[in-house]
């Protein structure tokens, strides 16, 4: 009742999972992902289990082959599950049970794995494969993971429809203010347009989540302190630091303003113009 992809970005840096139902909230069920360990997806007649098992598996050295073995052994409902798992070393598999309700497949290849259960047909995953294999190597994983997820649900996806969507991304040290691994941990729980919705988030996860890029970064003069302390002390806030932290633009504004991202930039002069 469910597609989703797994997968770990090409530089082994990211591991990652998208995913789609005509299912409540998929994204509190479905996608698990440690950085620096691999990615789980579990679906169809989902065991919930099995996304902290094949984690330890794998973090005791375990391959994904090796880690849903495993699982496979040790569940007597192994015909009515399906999941997709990629380790360390980017290698995937996947597996969907003999008592999986159709259209139900998928694909493994370098670094992704891709699932899916009650699909329109065969041509969701292949359309996700072609997807991934297409895009680029060095954009951001949960890109990659959206476009893949996307093309799934242009060709048809959950045969019953749409309700929910999630994206989940780990890597070492990118979550809010280096605190954790969560890059991406976006979920759309109840929506008429789930995937499409999940891309709108995404968008916003970058600009008030993602930690500015050296590309980004404007230098911050005298006479550009100076313009951004007046804006913000004109608009009723103690400091330009204050404005920042109100708007929830910390992750894209140096603490101590030796820089500041081109796109707030853009945000404070569109304000005061």
């Amino acid at each position: 009742m469910t597609f989703s992809i797994v997968a770990r970005s090409a530089d082994g840096e990211a591991w990652g999972v998208a995913v789609a139902s005509k299912f409540l909230g998929v994204g509190a069920v479905v996608p698990a992902a440690v950085a620096e360990v691999g990615a789980i997806a579990t679906q169809a007649d989902a065991n919930v289990a099995w996304k902290g098992l094949a984690l330890a598996h794998l973090d005791e050295g375990a391959t994904a082959a090796v880690a849903l073995q495993r699982l496979l052994e040790e569940d007597d409902g192994r015909d009515h599950r399906q999941a997709g798992i990629v380790d360390l070393d980017g290698n995937a598999a996947s597996h969907t049970g003999s008592a999986c309700l159709d259209w139900a497949g998928g694909v493994t290849g370098e670094g992704y794995a891709i699932q899916g259960n009650v699909l329109a047909g065969e041509d969701v995953v292949l359309a996700m494969q072609a997807a991934w294999d297409t895009s680029d190597d060095d954009a951001p994983l949960g890109r990659r993971l959206l476009a893949a997820l996307t093309a799934g649900d242009d060709a048809g996806g959950d045969r019953r429809g749409r309700q929910s969507a999630a994206l989940l991304v780990v890597r070492d040290g990118a979550g809010y203010g280096g605190g954790d691994d969560l890059e991406v941990d976006l979920r759309v729980d109840d929506h008429t347009d789930p995937v499409t919705e999940l891309a709108r988030l995404l968008d916003l996860n970058d600009l008030y989540l993602t930690a500015s890029t050296d590309e980004e970064k404007v230098p911050v003069t005298d006479d550009l302190r100076r313009e951004l302390e007046d804006f913000a002390t004109s608009r009723g806030h103690r400091d330009f630091a204050a404005w920042v932290g109100t708007e929830n633009y910390e992750m894209r504004v140096d603490p101590e303003l030796a820089w500041i991202d081109e796109r707030i930039l853009d945000v404070v002069r569109g304000a005061a113009s």
